[in-house]
């Protein structure tokens, strides 16, 4: 685990946490936290210890946050869902530069065949906010929300460059009291300090000589970096990896919005050579997002969540002592914000949130003791959110695919049923499926087709309902599961095999898979299926496209 933060240690003990806080909020974002740093699964003992909260307050915050979506017990184990992601998406929406910059990043990714990263400054680090990430077997594995330390990065040399010295005292501050940058999940830790006879007086020696040696170190980059307007990473964060970093300014102000980087390995290009090889390209890409910066109209405002007040209060009357509502209300405060709404007043937030302006305000003000929100210093203060809400669960989520998305829910639907489930995508050529994930049943006879399994697309539901949508001329049959939206196979594969089956969708209204469920003809009725298991059926493909459209608004998920 990461080394405890100030806020974790507020939470933990009680002190430093301001008088208006909202202690269940305060807990219940460290649960997220530990849980994002875990991976997204931890059991509610291990957070227990990670949290230091009692059990039965474990036990209380995450029943809540299962009730908002945010996590699933799944047997043993807390687990974040998708529904967590709109946290992040609230942030990355009112941020708007991954969505005007991210075709960008992803083209020159394609034109250089290498990974392509967008990153903000975090206080004295670095967060990432898209990444176009080449898919070999030695490949980058940063994700989006991930938090890097600023001396051991290239962007980070280019946002110290606007640091005042209140920034670089508050780095001092970080780097003396964390060497190894154990808060930094996302980085290998540094090096013990080597072993000595004297251990204490080795040891602060050697920490000592460390902090100077990269205090000077990074003072050069920094002023390297403000000649030259750009930064190189010669194997900062590990052994091998490079980048070379370019700052995209906002055309408003000048200062840098976000440091644009293509990231590589040495076997590939020499750090030496990247000014020479990549930077050319990478300027030109960063010239022209520059220039969609100043080009870009207005954004439109989406609609601001609603009901949500109503919502808490019929929750926790349902519910009852294992609902938190002050934790729901103070989470639902994140998502006032969005495209078109990256400032709010308290005013703003209470009519979004339909909350009272005093439960909004001290969920607010919660929220920028935890550092998730910034205020204006004005009387009639305009609240920003911060790169850090990415911290609440959005790293783990951000590289998932389909078929982990589609997984808890089929076998929810083949528990339900009592038949198995299955996700599959069409192949490139559009002659078969391929099954990607599946939930199966313990009857004695049942269907068991394996992940990775490919069959004839033309004779299976999950064929023909993907089929229907290719936007190509349609066959008479083929129109006619277009138009009904469903597909059903009746012994056509297999002697006594029925199934159904309807498509999966992505944000652009386009079939990207199917599911289905399968059952024996002495079982079901062709009238049964309809009636019984396409309802269930549909139902389940709702949920598994609400997962998805989160989980690809500023990411790509892929289908296999």
């Amino acid at each position: 685990m990461p080394a405890m933060t100030a806020v974790d240690a507020g939470a933990r003990a009680g002190a430093g946490v301001p008088a208006e806080a909202v202690g269940p909020l305060v807990r219940g974002v460290g649960v997220l936290r530990r849980l994002a740093e875990a991976g997204g699964t931890l059991s509610p003992s291990a957070l227990e210890r990670a949290t230091g909260l009692a059990r039965s307050t474990v036990d209380r915050i995450t029943a809540t946050l299962a009730r908002m979506g945010y996590v699933r017990l799944d047997g043993r184990d807390v687990v974040l869902t998708p529904g967590v992601l709109e946290l992040g998406n609230a942030y990355l929406a009112a941020l708007r530069l991954p969505a005007l910059l991210g075709a960008r990043a992803d083209a020159l990714a394609d034109e250089l065949d290498e990974s392509v990263s967008l990153a903000v400054a975090d206080r004295d680090g670095i967060r990432f906010i898209h990444q176009a990430t080449r898919r070999r077997a030695l490949s980058v594995s940063f994700r989006i929300g991930d938090l890097l330390p600023a001396e051991r990065t290239a962007p980070g040399a280019l946002f110290a460059t606007e640091w005042t010295e209140r920034d670089w005292a508050r780095w001092r501050a970080r780097r003396a009291e964390d060497p190894r940058d154990t808060a930094f999940p996302a980085v290998p830790p540094r090096p013990e300090p080597a072993p000595g006879t004297a251990h204490d007086t080795a040891d602060t020696a050697h920490t000592a000589h460390t902090l100077d040696t990269v205090d000077a170190d990074f003072t050069d980059r920094v002023r390297a970096a403000r000649r030259d307007g750009w930064a190189l990473d010669d194997q900062l964060i590990e052994p091998g990896l490079v980048a070379v970093s370019a700052p995209v300014r906002d055309p408003r102000t000048g200062r840098v919005a976000c440091v644009a980087s293509v990231v590589s390995h040495t076997s590939r290009h020499p750090a030496a050579d990247l000014p020479a090889t990549l930077l050319p390209r990478l300027r030109t890409a960063v010239a022209a997002m520059e220039a969609d910066l100043r080009t870009a109209p207005p954004p439109e405002p989406g609609p601001a969540p609603a009901g949500l007040a109503t919502w808490t209060t019929a929750s926790k009357q349902e519910l009852g002592r294992d609902f938190v509502e002050s934790l729901a209300r103070g989470l639902t405060v994140l998502t006032a914000f969005g495209e078109g709404r990256p400032a709010l007043s308290l005013t703003d937030v209470a009519r979004a949130t339909g909350l009272p302006r005093a439960t909004a305000r001290r969920a607010l003000l919660t929220h920028e003791y935890l550092g998730l929100v910034a205020a204006a210093p004005h009387e009639d203060r305009a609240f920003t959110l911060t790169p850090r809400v990415l911290d609440l669960g959005f790293p783990p989520l951000s590289r998932t695919t389909l078929p982990r998305l589609a997984e808890p829910h089929l076998r929810a639907l083949a528990d339900r049923v009592r038949e198995p489930a299955a996700l599959a995508v069409l192949t490139a050529d559009g002659t078969e499926i391929q099954y990607t994930a599946g939930a199966g049943t313990s009857g004695v006879l049942t269907v068991r087709i394996p992940v990775g399994a490919r069959l004839p697309a033309a004779a299976t539901s999950l064929g023909r309902v993907l089929l229907a949508d290719t936007g190509a001329p349609a066959s008479p049959g083929l129109a006619e599961i277009r138009t009904r939206g469903y597909a059903l196979v009746d012994e056509e594969l297999e002697s006594g095999l029925r199934s159904v089956a309807v498509p999966v969708r992505d944000r652009t209204g386009r079939a990207v898979a199917a599911v289905n469920v399968a059952t024996h003809a002495a079982r079901r009725s062709l009238e049964d299926c309809v009636r019984y298991l396409l309802p269930a059926l549909r139902a389940t493909a709702d949920d598994i496209q609400r997962d998805l459209h989160r989980a690809s608004r500023f990411t790509r998920v892929p289908t296999t």
